[in-house]
């Protein structure tokens, strides 16, 4: 039984893993920057989803089933909020500057 779980828990971690280096890829193939702020934003949604859990969890008193899809949504809005906004701000001013300026 335990030899399942961690297989479990190897393949969860290792997709975790997979869909970060995934968007280094992507980033860095469409900005063309290295991007080494993709795991805040990672973690800006896992925050995200745990304070939706809070407002929403806590003030129904259960956890109940719905809740989960309601936890993605909240996490994937602080997340790209985050990205958006670091977008605008960060990356923007740095397009068309020369290359040593990054």
């Amino acid at each position: 039984m335990a030899f399942f779980e961690q297989l479990i828990n190897g393949l969860s971690l290792g997709a975790l893993y997979a869909l970060i280096a995934v968007g280094y890829t992507v980033v860095y193939g469409i900005v063309q920057l290295i991007n080494f702020a993709h795991g805040e934003i990672f973690m800006v949604g896992a925050f995200g989803s745990m304070a939706t859990w809070i407002v929403i969890g806590r003030s129904t008193g259960n956890l109940s089933w719905w809740l989960l899809p309601v936890m993605l949504l909240g996490g994937m809005i602080a997340a790209v909020g985050t990205a958006i906004l670091m977008e605008r701000f960060a990356y923007r001013p740095l397009r068309n500057a020369p290359r040593l300026a990054p």
